[in-house]
């Protein structure tokens, strides 16, 4: 990976030129330059070649050659950035990717949100608490959570910070992964003791045949230690645009530019605007992307996303994201399907089923319902299965933590459960039961 000398203009850089949406308006623009300039030194996080293999994955993804298990926190935080938190969140991925394996008789490409979630888009500028009006909290690569005028000033010196927390969480995940510690019989053991909790008996018997099929495997001679190292690959929201634009190279090898703050870089439904600065900029760079697509979102706007963003229509380049609701997903869906299989250059779609179910409950916190999720997930597949397309993953916000954030779920998370143990600081998460029970219900739908 090559850097550009410090007086050239970066070819990507042409997002300047358009309107920045969702941007933190820093009060010390040297002080950004400052930091910016530092970042551009910086090694890369992730790698071309490593990006080309996801690339190729979620191509196959989209021809129904397998399938994509994204999950990871709504907004990472600094303060948990620990060995701890990161274990559980890998674990929790690893155990719901066998699942889903065993369920669709395919590889199941995993891809974590993590180590570069650390911004999220708001809806309003500011929030107003007992009369006084701050800047809203965007997440820890901005500002700080604690609601005083110093802690919301927007700091560029938190890019670095988001950058050196990224590098130490892709340094354990790679530990993990290729220590041993996501080995196939180790993670098949986490997850009969799961079943073996009263609330999730009814998954009893797939679990007894994925048991049956390890132990054929071990019993025909299969190469375990070829099963003990998998591929995690980082993928988050591509919004700060002065980190992500330092944070891309020149592949010495072919000449192309990959963001290398990340594997998968997504754009969302709040900065998806086909002339906006954000497209511009994934325009340029050559990581698989992604497009979060509302209930909103026109046949001509999604036609217009693939001219932009995967013109060649080369297979991985674009993944749609749907957020649509559950309520409006079977409507919603099926037209944008449609339009994309007469266009016909290949795009993966995996769904969101969080964001278009926020609810507030009569606790006063931001909840969803889990059986809510799962129905805007049953709609996905309903979906592509009246138009003839391919379901080709799921994207959701989890933690391996035991949350009460979401309600409902097996364990009937009620209201009041929310005020036991509710620790996200933007949008609730599943926690680590209601995330396996998940992929045992898509695994039923998978079958």
């Amino acid at each position: 990976m090559q850097t550009l000398a410090a007086d050239a203009v970066a070819p990507w850089d042409t997002w300047r030129e358009r309107e920045a949406l969702q941007q933190p308006s820093y009060p010390d623009g040297q002080a950004l330059t400052d930091v910016t300039t530092a970042l551009r030194r910086q090694p890369p996080l992730v790698f071309a070649g490593e990006v080309d293999d996801l690339r190729a994955w979620m191509g196959a993804a989209g021809r129904g050659d397998a399938f994509v298990l994204t999950g990871g926190d709504c907004a990472e935080t600094f303060a948990h950035n620990t060995a701890d938190h990161l274990r559980l969140k890998i674990q929790t991925l690893l155990q719901m990717a066998v699942v889903l394996t065993y369920g669709a008789s395919l590889p199941v490409v995993k891809i974590g949100r993590i180590a570069g979630q650390y911004a999220k888009p708001r809806s309003s500028e500011t929030e107003t608490r007992d009369g006084l009006t701050l800047p809203s909290y965007r997440g820890d690569a901005v500002n700080s959570h604690e609601f005083t005028p110093e802690a919301r000033i927007p700091d560029p010196r938190r890019l670095m910070e988001t950058y050196h927390h990224a590098s130490a969480t892709l340094n354990l995940i790679r530990a993990f992964t290729k220590g041993g510690y996501a080995d196939l019989r180790l993670v098949h053991h986490w997850n009969r003791g799961f079943t073996q909790n009263p609330a999730y008996s009814r998954f009893e018997s797939l679990a007894e045949e994925i048991h049956r099929a390890v132990k054929f495997m071990e019993a025909a001679g299969a190469d375990f230690d070829s099963l003990r190292e998998v591929d995690l690959y980082s993928s988050h929201e591509a919004l700060l645009l002065e980190y992500e634009s330092a944070m891309t190279r020149i592949d010495s090898r072919t000449g192309d530019a990959y963001d290398t703050s990340g594997h998968f870089l997504w754009v969302g439904e709040r900065t998806r605007e086909l002339d906006g600065a954000h497209v511009e900029l994934l325009t340029r760079v050559r990581n698989p992307v992604g497009v979060k697509l509302g209930p909103t979102t026109t046949r001509e706007q999604l036609v217009g996303l693939i001219d932009r963003l995967n013109p060649d229509g080369e297979p991985g380049r674009l993944t749609f994201i749907t957020r649509m609701g559950a309520e409006r997903i079977r409507e919603a869906l099926p037209p944008l399907l449609e339009a994309a299989k007469a266009d016909g250059r290949p795009v993966t779609w995996t769904t969101d089923p969080m964001h278009g179910n926020t609810i507030t409950s009569s606790t006063g916190y931001k909840t969803r319902r889990f059986e809510t999720v799962m129905d805007e997930v049953r709609g996905f597949f309903a979906a592509h299965e009246q138009v003839g397309t391919v379901p080709g993953g799921i994207h959701v916000e989890l933690t391996g933590d035991d949350v009460t954030e979401v309600v409902g779920g097996a364990e009937r998370l009620d209201d009041e459960s929310l005020t036991r143990r509710y620790e996200s600081l933007v949008d609730p998460r599943l926690n680590h039961q209601q995330s396996l029970e998940l992929a045992f219900l898509v695994a039923e739908l998978l079958r």
